[in-house]
């Protein structure tokens, strides 16, 4: 429900002040005096422009600082709180960056570029699911947290690059090549680790067989204890495939996903192993897994206050502007 409120209040006490001292300027001009003739012969003549319009700058003033108080108590505009009731889950997104994501069996796509698109796509249509991303190769970073803002992780998201065309401030390529699929795992549960979700899952996403980091076993089934289940899509298909190097050149890599590995990983962690062969198949295997694990949840949402200073603040300066000006030039008057 939209809302409007003043995030200072108390500024309006200076209405207070302004009050005051307009009626004690009133209270003087009352008291003074001055001695005049007869001004009843005056009565009944026509007033000049000037003469009607002489309150005028009288009134622009309580006018400006009316508007000029109202700014200070700074308005704002807003939504307020809403707890929003579904069905929902805690999903993190483990994505392999490791070089060989590079290969070309999803062409024109690399395998990187369509396990991105997978899980754009999984995000479209979430309301009450919080999500997150972790990347890893020899090492693995939690890319966005846990969050509702879907934007944000889709804009995240995009600008991932394969480890092997990150470079260092010196320019250097990195040396950072691997497929580190219990770190990966590990730093998944991790960004878990102290959710109240009921239902929690990791969804691994791998095309390489383990060589470097944790072994994948024992992280899934650390995680398994937190109550939380791995799932993993192995990603491409076997044998030889096209490569594209780093200077664009194409080549040939032949597939080491092992994915008896890979069953043994999500046995332990009472989740499931998908294969995916090409980006019809991933959308599937996305589809499926936006299927399992749902339980009641509630989120509170909280729509962020949008400040209206402006327009009062703009108008207060105008109005005092014009008193001033109106003071000293058309509306004149003698001391």
């Amino acid at each position: 429900m939209s809302e409007f409120r003043f995030a200072h209040p108390w500024a309006f006490v200076l209405l207070l002040l302004g009050t005051w001292i307009v009626w004690r300027h009133w209270w003087r001009a009352k008291d003074a005096t001055a001695l005049y003739s007869d001004l009843g012969l005056m009565r009944g003549l026509p007033l000049n422009w000037r003469a009607r319009l002489a309150p005028l700058p009288d009134v622009l003033r309580v006018v400006g600082w009316c508007l000029l108080v109202i700014a200070l108590a700074r308005p704002q505009s807003g939504q307020s709180r809403e707890v929003i009731r579904g069905q929902g889950i805690d999903i993190v997104f483990a994505l392999d960056i490791s070089g060989s994501m590079a290969a070309l069996d999803f062409q024109p796509d690399n395998r990187l570029a369509v396990a991105k698109s997978v899980i754009m796509d999984f995000v479209e249509g979430r309301e009450y699911d919080r999500l997150g991303v972790v990347v890893y190769a020899r090492n693995a970073y939690h890319l966005v947290p846990l969050t509702l803002d879907y934007h944000v992780l889709n804009a995240l998201l995009k600008d991932v690059k394969l480890v092997t065309r990150l470079v260092d401030p010196s320019g250097a390529q990195t040396s950072l090549d691997g497929t580190a699929l219990g770190t990966g795992i590990a730093a998944a549960a991790a960004m878990m680790r102290n959710s109240p979700a009921r239902s929690k899952v990791i969804v691994l996403l791998t095309d390489g067989a383990t060589n470097a980091g944790l072994d994948p076993v024992t992280a899934a089934e650390a995680a398994a204890t937190l109550g939380i289940k791995t799932y993993a899509i192995g990603i491409g298909r076997p044998g030889e495939v096209p490569f594209e190097e780093n200077d664009g050149t194409i080549t040939t890599i032949v597939s080491d996903l092992d994915e008896p590995a890979l069953q043994r990983v999500v046995e332990a962690g009472s989740g499931q192993y998908f294969r995916a062969t090409d980006a019809e198949s991933l959308g599937q295997i996305a589809a499926q897994i936006d299927r399992l694990e749902r339980s009641p949840v509630q989120r509170q949402v909280i729509i962020p206050w949008r400040d209206q200073v402006e327009c009062w603040l703009i108008f207060g300066v105008i109005a005092l502007f014009l008193e001033r000006a109106l003071r000293h030039t058309l509306l004149a008057t003698a001391p």
